[in-house]
């Protein structure tokens, strides 16, 4: 990935021992796992770090790694999720994860130039798919049920890619949850990510894991190249 500026904000690649640890601990802070957070799904990533130039802050960071489909099964989504229909995909799938923001640092430029360094690595390496595993905070599912009930009802993934349940622990919105959302508070609940996903064509399982260890929810989810809106690409290649 090559590095890329804009504004006041730089993202590239984690170079150093030092930049890790200071990713680790950005994804202690915003997780609520001191230290905690390193898995063995670290070694098979690359790791991307925005910077402010104002403070040199670290201000967000994630993770990424490539598969083919039949490689799935090694993938961190792999642990929570049953992705056997989705190693039927033909093309390149990269999966993002740990995707945090300082919570000091609210500044939505920091979502879009992380966004365009995606477009650039996904343009370069020719990636049809993105996918990962969308956290809402808590284990508690009753603060966003309007959220799920809208995931339910528009944004459900397709019968032949969609995940199985593989988890012990899951709420299982897609067949139990019976509510209209109110689409004021559905869209407030949805983590920014996630909903960028969606903006651009993304879908989600019927279910979400309940991680307690993370004290998270999470959705699979997943975003075609292919089905983004040509205008949205072409806004998102601007931003390189």
């Amino acid at each position: 990935m090559t590095p890329l500026t804009k504004g006041k904000y730089t993202v590239g690649l984690v170079q150093s021992a030092a930049d890790m640890e200071a990713a680790f601990e950005l994804r202690g802070l915003c997780f609520g796992m001191a230290g905690g957070t390193a898995d063995a799904f670290d070694a098979q990533a690359s790791h991307v770090m925005v910077r402010s130039h104002d403070t040199d802050a670290l201000v967000a960071t994630f993770r990424m790694a490539v598969f083919a489909g039949a490689d799935l099964q090694k993938s961190y989504a792999a642990t929570y999720y049953d992705l056997t229909a989705l190693r039927e995909f033909q093309g390149t799938m990269l999966e993002l994860g740990r995707f945090c923001i300082h919570p000091d640092h609210v500044d939505p430029d920091i979502l879009r130039i992380a966004w365009a360094a995606l477009t650039a690595f996904v343009d370069t390496n020719g990636v049809q798919m993105l996918f990962g595993c969308s956290s809402f905070s808590g284990t508690d599912p009753a603060p966003y049920l309007d959220a799920f009930a809208l995931l339910k009802a528009r944004h459900l993934g397709p019968a032949r890619w969609i995940p199985q349940v593989a988890s012990d622990d899951v709420y299982r919105f897609g067949m139990r949850l019976r509510r209209t959302p109110d689409l004021a508070r559905a869209t407030a609940a949805l983590p920014p990510l996630l909903r960028t996903y969606l903006m651009m064509g993304g879908w989600v399982s019927d279910h979400a894991v309940i991680d307690r260890a993370m004290n998270t929810l999470h959705v699979f989810t997943a975003l075609e190249i292919g089905a983004i809106p040509p205008a949205r690409k072409s806004r998102l290649r601007a931003l390189v």
